[in-house]
């Protein structure tokens, strides 16, 4: 099934039309909304997912994340990708919009959500064709992935540095 994405203008007003994910990308003024979610647990760990061999910057490590559906919120679409990826129900109750941005490069506005959440690895449900694995990395493991390669490219992403900073807290 075929994605349809809300578009938004340069000010992040909806515009009324909607566009099917392969008509990306669409003309310059327009935008959709995607969803980067970091999730932490009690030891400061954030939980990682592997992209699978078929995906854009293959076998890499990285958070979640993906477009935001029609007529579903950030908020929304941040629970429905995590639910699809990793097999986990979040508690809203236990999250935070962190930060929300327009990237001009990938005609979007990001919104980061912050999550609070304990699980072990064992319990993860991957996302055929999705995620092919799944870990809790420390701020210096990711920090390490980043220098080696093994995380994916954080281009225009300054916050997701300062997330895994020492000095971070939500």
């Amino acid at each position: 099934m075929s994605e349809l994405w809300d578009i938004l203008d340069k000010n992040r007003n909806l515009t009324g039309k909607t566009i099917l994910r392969s008509e990306f990308p669409h003309n310059a003024e327009e935008y959709h909304l995607v969803v980067h979610i970091w999730i932490r647990n009690k030891n400061k760990e954030w939980l990682l997912s592997k992209r699978t061999a078929n995906k854009t910057e293959p076998l890499k490590w990285e958070f979640t994340g993906g477009s935001v559906l029609a007529g579903e919120t950030g908020l929304q679409g941040a629970l429905r990708e995590v639910k699809e990826e990793l097999g986990i129900d979040l508690d809203t109750e236990k999250g935070t919009l962190y930060k929300s941005f327009r990237r001009d490069v990938y005609q979007d506005f990001c919104e980061v959500w912050l999550f609070e959440h304990e699980c072990d690895i064992k319990d993860i449900v991957l996302q055929e064709d999705e995620t092919c694995d799944a870990m809790w990395a420390s701020n210096q493991t990711i920090r390490d992935m980043i220098a080696d390669g093994s995380f994916v490219r954080l281009d225009n992403i300054q916050y997701a540095y300062d997330l895994i900073s020492d000095n971070f807290d939500f």
